[in-house]
């Protein structure tokens, strides 16, 4: 009961929040946003201090005191992306567009024009929903998985507003898995588009990331193994007034080895991919939660 209780309080604070939100006026947003970012921030919570042990590993030779202020625009870049993401369905197409700054595009035209299909890995940085309605708006319609959140409620919400962008989107459990409607779709010559920079389940792929081990997930090289889709990552970060992003050049099918042996180098590397944005954007990665197997023991805490 309780649980129901507490479930239900969420889904309507969220369901305040996104109505209220979307009627102030912008700098308001913005300035509510970055007030709320620094409050956190200064409180020093769980999440807080895990962002700096996974920024210490970003910029190992950073002082105690950069790594606080690192973790403060770490902060912001993070509320801005909840103060970006409850406005964004009232955005015109065009105001979507010209928002959004993609370099190195041509990456994923060039895939896409292959007709195999494109599967863009993507870490959890910037704005990722304006760049999925960008994607969808600029090149094709963007498939996607979400995550099943608790309560129901909270879960259609987020499904409805990615679906208002013009995305389509699977649910990970609780429907038919995902994979096949995804390689049906790659098949098509679509564009499938997945956050891949965490997957600590026994289904995760260990690799190398800033010189420690972690793991992500298997299945954006699984889906560009098993169907002979590009495999593209993309990595994203803000600057003052628009949302940015990157297409890094595809990574290929190994020509020899088994199908888990290709999986494993194409995992490997994505995650080289993901540390080089991560590295000239360490803010603008909003992971607060523990990443490196290392963080997993509760032994090897760190400061």
């Amino acid at each position: 009961m309780k649980g129901d209780v507490r479930g239900t309080l969420t889904e309507v604070a969220y369901s305040t929040g996104w109505t209220a939100v979307r009627r102030m006026p912008a700098p308001m947003v913005r300035r509510l946003f970055t007030t709320a970012a620094d409050q956190a921030w200064r409180r020093r919570g769980k999440g807080v201090r895990q962002f700096e042990r996974n920024l210490a590993r970003v910029r190992p030779d950073a002082t105690p005191e950069q790594l606080r202020e690192l973790s403060r625009a770490g902060m912001r870049s993070y509320l801005r992306y909840w103060s970006e993401a409850f406005r964004l369905p009232d955005l015109t197409p065009e105001r979507i567009v010209s928002s959004f700054v993609m370099d190195d595009q041509h990456n994923l035209a060039d895939g896409l024009a292959t007709g195999r299909g494109v599967v863009v890995s993507l870490p959890h940085m910037g704005n990722w929903d304006h760049a999925g309605a960008w994607a969808t708006l600029q090149h094709t319609q963007v498939v996607s998985v979400a995550e099943r959140l608790q309560p129901e409620g909270l879960y259609e919400r987020f499904l409805d507003y990615r679906r208002a962008l013009g995305m389509e989107i699977l649910p990970l459990t609780g429907a038919e898995p995902p994979f096949r409607t995804l390689m049906s779709r790659l098949r098509d010559g679509g564009l499938v588009a997945l956050l891949g920079d965490r997957d600590l389940t026994r289904a995760g792929v260990p690799v190398q990331m800033f010189g420690e081990t972690t793991q992500l997930p298997a299945g954006p090289a699984a889906l560009a193994v098993s169907t002979g889709a590009v495999l593209i990552t993309a990595t994203l970060w803000y600057d003052p007034t628009h949302s940015r992003g990157r297409m890094h050049p595809p990574i290929e099918v190994p020509a020899h080895g088994t199908k888990q042996d290709k999986i494993l180098a194409m995992t490997q590397a994505t995650a080289d991919r993901f540390a080089e944005g991560i590295r000239q954007h360490p803010q603008d990665w909003h992971m607060l939660q523990r990443l490196w197997l290392s963080d997993l023991d509760p032994t090897a805490e760190r400061p």
